[in-house]
């Protein structure tokens, strides 16, 4: 599991991740595999939570894209509908049915992405929905805790690197999918 979050204030946008990847109830370190949960597309970021299945996807399907336009929420959303497309194309082994198939009409990633970069904050649900945020968002398992943190701290004199870094560690304190250390990216947007 994971936690992802982006913070947008004194134009920067900051996304920053932990760094601790886990299959079930084994817990895998750093040390011994390294982690990336945050990816660069041009000058765009893609925060990653969910199955690690989808680091190795998403991973082979960027090297196979040229010209990836993500500067808006719909250029956002045809991405990854033709992500889906190429996952179910190219990857025999992803499922076609939604979570709850009986009142979902939608499939489902069964996986979240925050996407970041000079036009904002991007958040792309399990469904493919795509919403932007003005000033932060958080996903992953330990979302709910760092979106806490983020709402109490945006307000206060602090830096986005600060109020990122605090809401990370306080969903590596209270959740026990969450750990490791915090890696940080950082985008001007002035």
């Amino acid at each position: 599991m994971s936690i992802v979050v982006a913070v947008k204030k004194q134009g920067k946008i900051i996304i920053a991740s932990d760094s601790m990847i886990s299959f079930g109830n084994t817990v895998i370190h750093e040390d011994n595999s390294p982690v990336n949960k945050i990816y660069r597309v041009g000058g765009t970021y893609i925060g990653t939570t969910g199955w690690s299945i989808y680091d190795n996807i998403l991973n082979d399907y960027l090297q196979k894209q040229e010209d990836i336009d993500l500067d808006s929420r719909n250029a956002i959303f045809t991405f990854f509908i033709n992500f889906w497309k190429t996952m179910h194309n190219e990857y025999s082994f992803v499922n076609d049915q939604s979570e709850d198939e009986e009142k979902s009409p939608f499939a489902d990633l069964d996986s979240e992405f925050l996407v970041v970069n000079r036009k904002g904050i991007f958040f792309v649900s399990s469904d493919m929905g795509v919403t932007q945020f003005k000033k932060f968002f958080a996903i992953g398992s330990g979302s709910s805790l760092a979106l806490g943190a983020l709402n109490v701290l945006y307000d206060l004199d602090l830096s986005p690197e600060e109020i990122a870094k605090a809401a990370i560690n306080t969903a590596i304190k209270f959740n026990d999918a969450c750990g490791g250390r915090i890696i940080l990216k950082k985008l001007d947007v002035t």
